[in-house]
């Protein structure tokens, strides 16, 4: 049965991903009867950078009823907090999100947030080689079940330019709007203690913790989905 108080979503894919990433996700929030826009990001485009992206965003929020809220997966919580400049929203929840600086490029994050040596820290204590080779599947998908797996390995995935990681966000401060956090407890490419860290410094917010790692919407799609509605 829909829900007696309806909302609008714009769903943001994560680096290299596009909507599909959200699909176990949005029949859930749809079948509440809540309106449901998934984006596709154009990563692949040299010409187009994280001001192009939010041009998509904003596009994407006249096909809703109402000011959605943005949900942004990973990478694209930079392109939610422009586009949260140039149209109205409900909010932003950021999920195991590159959370931004103002003044701060994607490119600059990593280094600037301390990721590797959170990284690194985390491997270690888990008994992981921090010097092993990268290995998506590990590092992605290891709580992800394995017809999932299988689907996204076949699934043709965008590749990124080099323009996915700049400009600079250029704002002296962020929007004045709603954030909120969920960060994965068993993220391996972002710690949690190092998404907490970022969540409190940055937009003095406590996240909320979802038991899964980097792809929530893949391993623990009710879960997020009931995180997203607040049940």
């Amino acid at each position: 049965m829909p829900d007696a108080m309806t909302h609008a979503f714009v769903l943001l894919p994560g680096a290299g991903s596009d909507s599909w990433y959200w699909h176990r996700v949005v029949p859930l929030l749809r079948e509440r009867g809540h309106e449901v826009v998934p984006v596709d990001l154009p990563y692949t485009d040299p010409g187009a950078d994280q001001y192009t992206y939010a041009d998509v965003v904003v596009s994407a929020g006249r096909d809703v009823a109402r000011p959605p809220t943005l949900v942004a997966q990973s990478m694209s919580a930079f392109t939610a907090a422009i586009a949260a400049e140039r149209m109205p929203v409900d909010g932003l929840i950021l999920v195991a999100p590159m959370i931004p600086a103002p003044g701060e490029s994607p490119g600059q994050w990593w280094s600037a947030v301390g990721q590797a040596e959170a990284k690194r820290a985390q491997d270690v204590a888990e008994g992981r080689d921090p010097d092993a080779p990268l290995d998506p599947r590990g590092l992605f998908f290891h709580d992800v079940p394995a017809d999932v797996v299988d689907e996204a390995f076949a699934h043709e995935q965008p590749g990124m330019s080099e323009a996915a990681f700049e400009p600079a966000w250029r704002a002296p401060r962020w929007p004045d709007v709603p954030v909120r956090v969920i960060a994965g407890r068993h993220d391996r490419l972002f710690p949690l203690p190092l998404i907490e860290r970022l969540a409190r410094e940055r937009l003095g917010v406590e996240p909320e913790v979802i038991d899964s790692g980097h792809l929530p919407a893949l391993a623990r799609p009710a879960e997020l989905a009931s995180l997203l509605l607040r049940e």
